[in-house]
C-alpha cells in the first residue's frame, strides 16, 4: 500500500535473508583454503590411486639406503666384449691362497705384496692387512679367485694411509697393464673398465665382489681383476664426510682388467 506522501515504503528484510551472503561467503573460504593446500604440495584426492581388492593400507618398507651424494658414472662394459689375447687362465685351485706380487708400470705400482685371506673386501680382516702397507685380497665364499684363473680376483689397498700404495690409481686408464706374478708366472691384465662403489649401495658392493663384475650372478668365463681404494678425495671435496666403523669413505674407485697373456716369470 502506498503511504500518504506518495513514496514506496522498503519492507524491512527479515534475519533469514540475510543468511544467505554469509552462507555463500563461507563457502567462499572453504574453496579458497581448499586451493591453498593443493598449490603448497598437498594431494588431491584424483592424485591418489585407487583401492583396490586385495591391497593392504599398510605403509611400503623403507627402501635400500642410497649414497648421500651420487657416485660418478662408471664405466660398465660387458667384458665379454673384450677380446683375450690368447691367454689360457689358471686351472682353479691352491692359487686362490698364495700370495702375489702386483706392478702397475703406468702409475709407478712395483712389486706391491698382495696378501690372500678369507673375507670379503675392506672387511677388518682386510683393512688390518692394508694398514700393513700392502695389499689384501679375500677369497672364499663372499671374496674373489686367485690370480690367473677365472673369475674376479679382488685388490684393495689404501690410498692415503699406510703410504699410500694406490694413491695414483684414478690415473690408470683403459688399456694399460697390470701385471701379477704368483706361482713362477706373470699375469698380464689390461684394463676395461672404471667403476664406482658405494658401501652404502648393497647392490653397488654386490657389483663390486662378483664373478663378473658390474653383474652379479653372471657366470665368468675370463679371468678378471678388481683393483679398488677409497675415494676419501672426492668424497670430501663433495661434502660427503660419511665413514664406517673402519674410517672407510662411502665411496670406492675400482678399475677393473681381463687377463690377456700369461708367461713365465724370470729368473
Amino acid at each position: 500500500m502506498r503511504p500518504r506522501n506518495g513514496s514506496i515504503r522498503v519492507p524491512p528484510m527479515h534475519a533469514s535473508s540475510r543468511t544467505v551472503p554469509t552462507a555463500l561467503a563461507a563457502a567462499l573460504v572453504v574453496v579458497l583454503a581448499a586451493g591453498c593446500t593443493t598449490a603448497s604440495g598437498g594431494a588431491r584426492a584424483s592424485d591418489k590411486p585407487a583401492a583396490t581388492a586385495g591391497t593392504s593400507s599398510a605403509a611400503a618398507p623403507a627402501p635400500e639406503s642410497r649414497p648421500s651424494t651420487p657416485p660418478p658414472p662408471s664405466t660398465a662394459l660387458d667384458p665379454a666384449s673384450v677380446p683375450s689375447a690368447g691367454a689360457t687362465p689358471r686351472p682353479p685351485g691352491g692359487a686362490r691362497t698364495q700370495p702375489a706380487e702386483l706392478g702397475i708400470p703406468s702409475i709407478g705400482v712395483a712389486d706391491l705384496r698382495v696378501v690372500p685371506y678369507e673375507g670379503t673386501t675392506d672387511d677388518w680382516p682386510g683393512t688390518r692387512i692394508q694398514d700393513r702397507g700392502v695389499a689384501a685380497s679375500p677369497y672364499g665364499e663372499r671374496g674373489g679367485v686367485g690370480p690367473g684363473e677365472v673369475g674376479n680376483y679382488l685388490v684393495t689397498a689404501h690410498r692415503l694411509s699406510a703410504g699410500g700404495p694406490l694413491r695414483d690409481l684414478t690415473s690408470l686408464g683403459v688399456g694399460d697393464p697390470v701385471l701379477l706374478t704368483s706361482g713362477g708366472k706373470i699375469y698380464e691384465y689390461r684394463i676395461t673398465e672404471h667403476r664406482t662403489t658405494s658401501f652404502r649401495s648393497a647392490r653397488s658392493l654386490a657389483e663390486q665382489r662378483a664373478a663378473v663384475p658390474g653383474f652379479p650372478g653372471r657366470t665368468a668365463t675370463q679371468a678378471m681383476i678388481t683393483i679398488s681404494t677409497c675415494a676419501t678425495p672426492e668424497d670430501n671435496a663433495a661434502g660427503n664426510f660419511w665413514r664406517d666403523d673402519r674410517n672407510n669413505p662411502e665411496h670406492r674407485i675400482d678399475r677393473v682388467g681381463v687377463l690377456t697373456d700369461v708367461r713365465d716369470a724370470a729368473g
